[in-house]
């Protein structure tokens, strides 16, 4: 069976050698769109009497489906498929991110005050007044993207040579977003006590630490040791940027089904990072009935055999202490919060919710349960995913934070902040735009940023 195409993820361009004769080219698009896949452009390199030299640029649903599309082109007769071109591998040849000096340097008077021997009165003058450091040098508006490679986008531990890429992409989104320099910091070890010291020894070149991709429960432990010894904001945006956009998104969607957060019932799949910091933001938010559920089913206080993280998670929640599997304790719920694995909601359990309910079905690339099934049960749905309305994406939070958090030259993050950041990004979104389909900004909204920022800083 063919795949649909949904994302330019797997955008490929193949380069055909074929007949000389432009009906080919008409054959090849055809073929490709029966497949299932999305012909972005067709452009003609050569033409001569022997032969066409066509670029044909196509979206797939995925790699191997990208592969049937090749296959499918070179089947086309008078078509050979020369040689393929993966877009999304192109894009990264030589990394995202590049060093920009923000000085000129053109002539002996330029380099005699940007370095020697100017630089050195800057130097002696910051050895005096260290407080000027943030004013004088790249650290008031630098933030360290630190990971261990333990836990990468849902690839698992592959290492930090392979989640270089991923940091990259979020230092290019904090320019995008914020005009914020930031720094991929891939260290190769995941020993906590490493992780902690290699921080606090670079800590001095920035104003901000932002944790990313690193396992739970490693990833608490490392966040609150280094809050504790630097005087710079430590921000786990796998923990906090998600547990903000998600609160926003679910202020949104009960404003539509016209309940409150207080008087909900609230189910999360999934006790990890994004799980437990959801979960203690709802709360500090007034949501007063949470259950949370693993893969052994809901946690609850009475259950002796929990690890000492679940244990606590489960001290803060379910306070009625049900007990079972998702489905059961899914019953007369009014909310879904899922942060866990592909395909462990089922559709078919969400008339159990309550009415009107609300499912949020974040597991990326896969989610919980097909939106577009969900949908067929809930009165909101939203996902991780670009491809259906209602993205829940931690662009919309973490770029504004830090903005807020480097503005004020704050010294540390609290709930009470990102408390006020979900607000703000829930109010982008106004009375007369909000629907089941339009429950958050799109990451692209230009006001969303300005005001994280605002609400951070207070």
């Amino acid at each position: 069976m063919s795949r649909s195409a949904t994302t330019s993820s797997y955008s490929i361009t193949m380069r055909l050698h074929t007949a000389p004769d432009h009906g080919v080219v008409g054959a090849v698009a055809t073929a490709i769109s029966q497949a299932g896949g999305i012909v972005t452009a067709i452009d003609v390199a050569e033409s001569s009497h022997e032969r066409l030299v066509v670029d044909v640029t196509c979206s797939a649903g995925d790699a191997d489906h990208a592969q049937e599309l090749q296959d499918v082109a070179a089947a086309v007769p008078g078509v050979e498929v020369y040689r393929t071109s993966d877009r999304v591998f192109l894009l990264h040849i030589g990394g995202k991110i590049e060093v920009g000096s923000k000085v000129p340097l053109k002539n002996r008077d330029d380099l005699s005050m940007a370095y020697t021997p100017g630089v050195g009165r800057v130097s002696m003058a910051l050895y005096e007044n260290p407080e000027d450091v943030r004013r004088l040098t790249i650290k008031g508006n630098s933030v360290a993207v630190v990971t261990d490679g333990s836990a990468v986008l849902g690839l698992g531990n592959i290492g930090p040579g392979a989640a270089l890429p991923v940091m990259e992409g979020k230092a290019a989104l904090f320019k995008r977003f914020a005009d914020i320099d930031a720094w991929p910091i891939c260290l190769d070890t995941q020993d906590t006590d490493e992780i902690v010291r290699a921080v606090e020894l670079i800590a001095p070149g920035f104003g901000g630490i932002n944790l990313e991709d690193i396992a739970a429960p490693r990833c608490f432990e490392i966040e609150r040791r280094l809050r504790e010894s630097l005087d710079i904001p430590v921000f786990h945006d796998d923990q906090h940027g998600t547990a903000i956009v998600v609160l926003a998104a679910l202020t949104n969607a009960l404003r539509v089904v016209g309940k409150q957060l207080d008087q909900v019932r609230v189910v999360v799949a999934g006790a990890g990072a994004a799980g437990t910091a959801i979960v203690t933001l709802m709360l500090a938010a007034g949501v007063g009935d949470v259950v949370v559920c693993d893969k052994d089913g809901a946690l609850s206080s009475d259950d002796d055999t929990l690890s000492p993280a679940m244990a606590e998670l489960a001290s803060r929640t379910n306070h009625e202490r049900r007990r079972g599997d998702l489905h059961t304790v899914l019953h007369g719920a009014d909310v879904f919060i899922g942060v866990s694995a592909p395909g462990v909601l089922q559709a078919e359990w969400i008339p159990d919710m309550a009415d009107d309910a609300v499912v949020f079905a974040l597991a990326n690339p896969d989610p919980e349960v097909d939106p577009a099934e969900a949908s067929k049960y809930a009165a909101v749905v939203a996902s991780g995913r670009s491809d259906y309305p209602n993205q829940i994406n931690n662009v919309l939070a973490f770029p504004g934070v830090f903005r807020g958090l480097l503005d004020a030259r704050a010294s540390n993050v609290t709930i009470e902040m990102m408390l006020r950041a979900a607000e703000a990004i829930a109010h982008v979104v106004h009375d007369e735009e909000l629907n089941p389909s339009f429950i958050i900004p799109t990451v692209f909204h230009p006001d969303v940023p300005g005001a994280v920022a605002s609400a951070i800083k207070g």
